[in-house]
C-alpha cells in the first residue's frame, strides 16, 4: 500500500521536542503524514546491532529499540527520543533486513504462502527526566504464493532493500495481506501505539 493512501490519525497541537532516532524514510514519512514536528538524530551503528539467538521477537525488538533510544538520549539534553526496531517472524525464524538479493529471495521463499508476523519495538525516552516508556506492536499477515517471474520481478525492483522480511507493504504488492493489526506497524512505525505512549507521558 502506498504511504499516501494509508490512513494515519493526525497529531493535535504539539508542544514538545520530538527526536526520531532513525534514518528510515518510511518512519519519517509516517510522522510527517500524522503532522508531527520532529528532528532526526541517528543512533550510532553499534546501537543497532547485537542479535541473541535465545531472544524471542518481542525481546529482540524491545532491546534494540531501547539501545537506539539510549544512545541518542545520551546526546540530547531535553525532549522525547523516539526509537523503533522492526522484524518479521515466520515459523519460528526471525527475519531482519536482507543482506543481499539472494538473502531476500530466501526470505520471500520462506514467507510465500504462509502466515507471518511483524513485530515493532517502540521506545520513548524523555529527557532530562529519563522516564522511559516501552511497548511492542504485532501485526499478522498472510502472503500469497509468490514464485517464478513474479518473484524475480519484485527482486529486480530492489523494493526489498532495507525492509524487514524483504518486503515493503507500502509498495502495494497485491500478494501481501494484513490479517489483523496495524498497517503502519508493517511499514515500520506503529502510529496508533505511538499516540497511546505519548499520552502515557501526559503530552
Amino acid at each position: 500500500m502506498p504511504l499516501t493512501s494509508l490512513h494515519v490519525e493526525t497529531m493535535p497541537d504539539q508542544d514538545f521536542r520530538l527526536i526520531l532516532a532513525s534514518q528510515s524514510p518510511q518512519r519519517r514519512h509516517l510522522l510527517e503524514q500524522a503532522g508531527y514536528t520532529f528532528e532526526v538524530i541517528a543512533p550510532h551503528p553499534s546501537a543497532e546491532c547485537g542479535v541473541c539467538s535465545g531472544e524471542t521477537p518481542n525481546e529482540l525488538v524491545s532491546r534494540l529499540a531501547r539501545q537506539k533510544a539510549a544512545d541518542v538520549a545520551a546526546r540530547v539534553p531535553a525532549g522525547i527520543v523516539l526509537a523503533c526496531d522492526t522484524v518479521a517472524e515466520c515459523s519460528g525464524q526471525v527475519l531482519g533486513k536482507p543482506r543481499d538479493l539472494e538473502h531476500a529471495r530466501q526470505m520471500l521463499t520462506l514467507l510465500s504462502g504462509q502466515t507471518h508476523y511483524v513485530y515493532s519495538g517502540l521506545c520513548l525516552w524523555q529527557r532530562p527526566s529519563d522516564v522511559v516508556v516501552e511497548r511492542v506492536d504485532v501485526t499478522k499477515l498472510w502472503m500469497e504464493q509468490i514464485f517464478g517471474d513474479e518473484l524475480q520481478h519484485y527482486l529486480d525492483s530492489d523494493a526489498w532493500e532495507g525492509r524487514a522480511g524483504a518486503f515493503g507493504y507500502q509498495d502495494g504488492p497485491d500478494w501481501l495481506h494484513i490479517v489483523s493489526g496495524s498497517e503502519s506497524n508493517v511499514i515500520g512505525l506503529p502510529m496508533e501505539l505511538l499516540r497511546e505512549m505519548l499520552a502515557k507521558l501526559k503530552l
